[in-house]
């Protein structure tokens, strides 16, 4: 069927007004980088295959599985161990100029430690990264997609201090190997969601201070490593080292003081707990939060901050520890103050903010994700105002749907945000590229397979895991070639009034 035809059919199906309020065309620039994401988990299968052990999802999977929505794992997923050529086919049939994806820690170190070294995982990855160096495809290869050796799992994992010299072992076997041929790094993906959230580290199970410990030395791992990359690999190879951060926006539910504050606040616990150490003037956790958790610790009769301290030389260590920020972005989350009481001490008990979505914007398949283009224009100048402008990646955004190639709701979801995108750049944002979750189905975690993100529809029940494409992957294709994401295509509930904005550097209140 032709693409052209195809993408009027999408236009004339999904009944909404699409466009700016002005007329000025606007593209993507030529070096602009497209790309789509994947992780090793959820897509790899052969779990115990060739040397690779056991990781904390494995165990929790077959431990739980009446945990996962569809009670379909990791195990097999996408198989695309064994057929990673067909993944580059479906890269080199969409166009894109990245790949992002991670390798899994058991795969490469079977113990977790540099004791052994596993060739077969070696090679695994080098079959895969030759195979996009042979179509002009860059590798961004993330080293931790939330994939922790059980073995490491069960001497404490993120809670011990050694974990940060681990983590390095284990990054220098992987930089030894690839520096020569991988341009992108990123270290950690999403650490709130490992620490705080409980879903990157199901077997974590933090108590207490669990989750700030967590914190702490997952983002001290990830300077070691960019240390590490940037005194002995940079000046040799001139590749860059990010880290992926959870960067969905927050507004006040509505313009009261009371709930202005508790915006501020959700974004410093929730953005700034990780940014501000990396990327903030001077350093360290922000202050708004370590008062508060020091005066909950307090209450709770604690010694000392439930929040550990960062030394003089951990501050020297994290700040400008990256060449890029890694922005995972999905949704927006509307806050007023909490009105119940949290379990006490808890990440939730010292957040205290109610989070909740517009009525009106519309739902994917997954309860926490909704559409709201503008947040992500908001996100891209909060940051730009905060953090003086650091250079970015969208390194996940995506939007998920059931079984069904015609994905009409998505196409209308993408162009919407990367048009929001293109506002972001005019207005000074320093956007290296832009990461779609994702490449194809995948085993999206406890929601197994019931939620689909992909831009290829995976037939989990077939032998081979047919993947064909979705709608949504022949207008990605199309974006990419053009460099435009056509008018916009966002409907006129979500349209960003660009006078205004240029005005007055904000999005109209009634979006």
């Amino acid at each position: 069927m032709n693409l052209v035809f195809i993408i009027l059919c999408v236009l004339s199906t999904s009944h909404v007004t699409y466009g700016y309020t002005d007329n000025k065309v606007r593209r993507f620039k030529d070096g602009f980088m497209f790309g789509v994401a994947t992780s090793a988990y959820q897509i790899e299968g052969a779990w115990n295959e060739d040397g690779k052990s056991e990781s904390v999802w494995d165990r929790y999977t077959h431990a739980h599985p009446e945990d996962i929505a569809d009670r379909i794992n990791g195990d097999v997923a996408c198989d695309s161990y064994h057929r990673y050529k067909r993944d580059v086919q479906m890269l080199r049939e969409l166009g894109v100029d990245h790949y992002r994806f991670s390798v899994a820690w058991t795969r490469i170190l079977p113990t977790g430690f540099k004791d052994e070294i596993n060739e077969e995982g070696l090679r695994y990855y080098e079959n895969l990264i030759d195979e996009l160096l042979k179509y002009n495809i860059q590798p961004m290869v993330t080293l931790y997609h939330f994939d922790m050796p059980q073995s490491l799992q069960d001497l404490g994992g993120w809670t011990n201090p050694l974990i940060v010299n681990w983590f390095e072992d284990y990054a220098r076997v992987l930089f030894d190997r690839f520096a020569s041929k991988v341009k992108y790094w990123i270290t950690i993906n999403q650490p709130s969601s490992v620490c705080v959230d409980g879903f990157g580290d199901p077997a974590l199970n933090v108590k207490e201070n669990g989750d700030y410990t967590c914190v702490k030395y997952i983002l001290l791992a990830h300077a070691k490593v960019y240390r590490l990359y940037e005194n002995q690999f940079k000046s040799k190879h001139k590749g860059s080292v990010g880290i992926s951060l959870d960067i969905n926006w927050i507004d006040p539910y509505n313009k009261t003081t009371e709930n202005d504050e508790a915006a501020e606040r959700a974004r410093s616990f929730k953005i700034g707990l990780y940014m501000n150490p990396i990327w903030s003037k001077h350093g360290d956790f922000p202050d708004k939060v370590k008062s508060i958790i020091a005066k909950k610790s307090e209450k709770q009769g604690l010694e000392q901050s439930r929040l550990p301290s960062l030394s003089a030389d951990e501050i020297k260590l994290l700040k400008g520890s990256a060449d890029f920020l890694g922005m995972n972005h999905y949704t927006t989350f509307l806050a007023t103050p909490a009105r119940d009481e949290h379990k006490s001490p808890s990440f939730a008990d010292d957040l205290g903010v109610h989070l909740t979505h517009g009525a009106e914007w519309i739902a994917s398949k997954s309860p926490w994700l909704k559409n709201a283009p503008y947040g992500i224009y908001k996100a891209c100048v909060n940051i730009n105002q905060e953090y003086d402008y650091p250079p970015v990646f969208i390194t996940e955004h995506g939007w998920s749907t059931g079984p069904g190639r015609r994905d009409t709701r998505r196409v209308a979801v993408l162009t919407a945000y990367l048009a929001a995108l293109l506002l972001a750049v005019e207005d000074g944002t320093e956007l290296k590229g832009y990461t779609a979750w994702s490449l194809m189905d995948n085993v999206e975690w406890r929601a197994g397979t019931s939620e689909r993100f992909g831009l290829y529809e995976v037939d989990f029940d077939s032998a081979n895991r047919t993947r064909l494409v979705r709608t949504s992957g022949l207008v990605y294709k199309h974006i990419i070639e053009s460099r435009d994401p056509g008018d916009g295509w966002m409907p006129s509930s979500y349209r960003i009034n660009v006078s205004d904005r240029l005005q007055k550097r904000e999005v109209r209140e009634e979006l």
